[in-house]
């Protein structure tokens, strides 16, 4: 019975949610114009998201500053909107670094990450004032040589191994630590020590509060080296909620490999509800005691005159934007179906985790012609396969309960995709185009929308 399969029903930001049923017209005339899969983003939201962040921080009373992780979306309408809203970019790559610069944000507002970075990502960053992560001691040795290069000083954090995940592939550990201190201390005229990062997987607050209070300590002993260190980066993995607590709760009670094609079976999925998000998350770190402490860590920030860096990505784009697919066809399978639609599952995937993005799908029907009859509506479950010609392109396996057949036209529109859903696998794959990125306005009784330009930089 369609009554009795999961499902999970996604959160939906009322304006986008009021878009949708007043604006179905217009959806459907966006993706026949373009002929190809939609992104649909709202940098307004990214903006309240920002704004929610702050409003902690002010709270909590701690000096902060807030970074926008680039990697979580191509798109130049978030890195315009971090200019605008006056937080920084963090970027791993030359072509971001670009990209952040043409936005409109400063050199040094640009904070640099990722392990052993090319040497001209090192030169940009130093010629621009930027803040760069550094992950190993060899790393560190390479930005003495670039500072003495350009004759400039090297803005510098110390990435920290987390004590919790000694496994990571990332960060200092104890004894390099100790040889990149020494390395800052001897090189003050190319290398200024600023603070020390650190970043961890998974979603817990007090694990992000715990390695703070280490990092913190760790401060307090470079000080002790005559080095200054102010800042401390707690980077991201601020987790966020795409359906309701009941919702994720029985989804997660009532799915069977049966309510997948070809029994497709996964090893986990993200979680898609958490009790503790964005800026929520964040008030939890700052409140909460560090183990071995006896103070709540925004007390132990404000007593040494540190300032907390953050690094949000997927928490910053939450609501941001959604993606639109039209069905190609649709092939019956017996109790069930396969919509195909008009991309492949690289344009909205978990497929990087060897996972699945779950939350359900709306369904947008065409508008029907007057003189076809009208459609029927009854129960009706598919999968969602790609274009491609690869039996793995599943833009989603599970079987939806959608409130009717999708037909060939309709419209199927994935909520909330905005954070490493749309684009981080994107390829034109077969030749089928790259789906556009409109960047929609909503503050007028018609919405207005314009393309999102990219440069050459960044490959898209």
């Amino acid at each position: 019975m369609v009554s009795d399969v999961p499902r999970l029903p996604a959160l939906w930001d009322p304006a986008q949610r009021a878009f949708m049923d007043r604006h179905a017209a217009t959806i459907h005339e966006l993706a026949s114009g373009f002929d190809a899969p939609l992104h649909l983003l709202f940098p307004e939201r990214f903006a309240r998201n920002v704004a929610a962040f702050q409003r902690t921080l002010a709270e909590r009373r701690v000096t902060g500053r807030i970074y926008y992780a680039k990697k979580a979306n191509k798109a130049r309408c978030f890195a315009r909107a971090a200019a605008e809203t006056g937080i920084g970019i963090d970027v791993a790559s030359a072509g971001e670094f670009g990209e952040a610069l043409m936005a409109g944000v400063r050199g040094a507002d640009i904070g640099v990450s990722g392990p052993e970075k090319a040497s001209d990502l090192l030169r940009l960053a130093v010629h621009h004032d930027a803040l760069v992560a550094v992950d190993s001691v060899d790393e560190l040795d390479r930005l003495v040589a670039v500072g003495r290069q350009c004759g400039r000083v090297a803005r510098v954090l110390l990435r920290m191994e987390p004590a919790a995940q000694r496994s990571s592939r990332f960060g200092l550990n104890p004894a390099s630590f100790d040889s990149a201190l020494a390395l800052c201390a001897s090189n003050r005229s190319t290398l200024s020590l600023e603070g020390l990062s650190f970043h961890l997987s998974g979603y817990g607050a007090q694990a992000r509060c715990d390695q703070a209070g280490v990092a913190v300590r760790a401060c307090m002993s470079a000080r002790a080296l005559d080095l200054a260190p102010g800042t401390i980066d707690i980077g991201g993995g601020f987790a966020m909620s795409y359906a309701a607590a009941c919702d994720w709760a029985a989804f997660q009670t009532n799915h069977r490999p049966d309510d997948y094609h070809a029994n497709k079976t996964f090893d986990g999925f993200y979680p898609y509800h958490s009790a503790c998000t964005g800026a929520q998350m964040l008030d939890a770190i700052l409140t909460g005691i560090p183990d071995g402490d006896s103070k709540p860590l925004a007390d132990s920030l404000r007593e040494h005159g540190l300032q907390l860096m953050l690094e949000p990505g997927r928490a910053l784009l939450d609501q941001a934007g959604f993606t639109v697919f039209t069905v190609q066809g649709v092939k019956d399978r017996g109790d069930y179906g396969i919509a195909t639609v008009n991309g492949t599952s690289f344009s909205v995937s978990e497929q990087w985790f060897a996972s699945e993005f779950l939350p359900d799908p709306e369904l947008l029907t065409a508008p029907n012609e007057p003189s076809e009859p009208p459609r029927m509506r009854a129960p009706y479950r598919a999968c969602v396969g790609g274009a491609s010609c690869l039996d793995s392109d599943m833009v989603t396996w599970r079987k939806v309960a959608f409130a009717q057949r999708p037909e060939a036209g309709d419209l199927l529109l994935y909520p909330n995709t905005a954070g490493y859903q749309m684009d981080s696998n994107e390829s034109p794959f077969h030749e089928l185009p790259l789906p556009p990125k409109l960047v929609v306005t909503l503050d007028g009784a018609r919405p207005r929308w314009r393309v999102d330009r990219l440069s050459t930089l960044s490959g898209a």
